[in-house]
């Protein structure tokens, strides 16, 4: 993998339109997050077209279901032999086991703890009494007893999990720059507070793919790292 942690999230519809974004700032980015838009749209043909680029692909299809299911999944997506992969740290430990064991070996399978678009009334509402933070290292320390290689957590909670997990590999959404409008994200630090408190990747969406020059925007954002 690049040394440069930022993968820019391709939520876009259409592909020509993702695979010239992703050419366009290939040099200043370390890898390309393909999300549910994109892979319910453009399947696997989609992902190879965009690995043509020449970045590793991290498939965020946060799957969750029961064990056996999730492993089929798990299995179906070896051939597309993605550097890292998500998974829900709410399916439990059984499902998380069996999806590390279908993994391929250059994967890496991470579990999303607590969605940055949820804060504690959100968790309240479907009855979680914990708030984000305690949360997200309670499903952190389950994923690690799962034997997955690491998590997907808000910059709030990633230095905490940190300190819990010295070996983890951290994945850190909702970032923006100061100047940056947060849309639906609710839990945001800079990709520089992520990188400082131990996120080992770093997704950057609207950022970079709403900007007006978005190679000025990842050559921004390389800077601040």
């Amino acid at each position: 993998m690049s040394n440069n942690p930022v993968y820019l999230a391709l939520d876009v519809p259409r592909l020509d339109a993702a695979e010239a974004l992703a050419r366009k700032v290939k040099d200043h980015v370390g890898g390309i997050k393909l999300g549910l838009e994109f892979f319910c749209a453009h399947g696997h043909h989609g992902v190879r077209e965009i690995q043509k680029v020449g970045l590793p692909i991290f498939l965020d299809l946060k799957l969750h279901d029961i064990p056996n299911t999730v492993a089929a999944a798990m299995q179906a997506i070896n051939t597309l032999n993605p550097a890292v992969v998500t998974i829900h740290a709410a399916g439990g430990r059984a499902m998380m086991e069996d999806a590390k064991a279908a993994a391929g070996e250059n994967t890496k399978v991470v579990a999303v703890t607590v969605l940055t678009s949820l804060d504690n009334d959100d968790l309240s509402a479907i009855g979680i009494t914990a708030d984000p933070m305690e949360q997200a290292l309670r499903l952190a320390e389950l994923s690690q007893a799962a034997g997955l290689d690491g998590i997907v957590c808000s910059g709030h909670e990633v230095g905490a999990i940190h300190k819990q997990w010295k070996d983890g590999y951290f994945v850190v959404p909702g970032l923006r720059l100061p100047d940056s409008k947060l849309a639906d994200q609710k839990r945001i630090v800079s990709p520089r507070e992520a990188r400082d408190n131990g996120a080992s990747l770093l997704v950057v969406g609207r950022p970079i793919r709403g900007a007006e020059d978005p190679l000025a925007a990842a050559k921004a954002i390389e800077e601040t790292l």
